[in-house]
């Protein structure tokens, strides 16, 4: 199958799901690209978790690594990396000796804030909910085999 046939399948598939009510139909495919992949970012666990952090002000990296239980120091790299390309947080390199670096929310990353705090919030309200269904899930899944 040529590259050509396979964007013309993959508009395709779009174009039926944007004639279903939703709210992907209100997106053409280059802005559908682009939420899913800000989507991607901002959702992602260790996002959601640094975003929070910054709330309070610059934050040394250190103080990061501290703040967020079970996080590598390399994936703590990456995700600041990535929300900084995104221009969610900014990078502060100050010229001491030892050497100190501290990041911030930028004004796109604050104009996040809320709704990163309302989905941390709403899991931590809904977590015996959610626990209850995914075990009873996991035990029909289990007598179903």
């Amino acid at each position: 199958m040529s590259a050509e046939d396979l964007r013309r399948r993959r508009s395709n598939v779009r174009a039926s799901v944007r004639s279903a009510p939703g709210p992907c139909a209100h997106w053409n495919d280059e802005d559908a690209d682009f939420i899913r992949e800000v989507l991607d970012l901002v959702g992602d666990k260790w996002s959601v978790l640094i975003i929070g952090t910054l709330a309070d002000g610059p934050t040394r990296y250190s103080d990061l690594a501290g703040a967020i239980p079970g996080i590598s120091q390399r994936m703590l790299t990456l995700t600041l990396k990535h929300l900084q390309r995104t221009g969610l947080i900014n990078r502060t390199s100050y010229p001491e000796v030892p050497p100190r670096v501290e990041y911030a929310l930028t004004n796109l990353g604050t104009s996040l804030l809320s709704t990163v705090l309302a989905l941390a919030a709403w899991s931590a309200d809904h977590q015996a909910e959610i626990r209850r269904h995914q075990t009873a899930y996991d035990k029909a899944a289990a007598t179903a085999v």
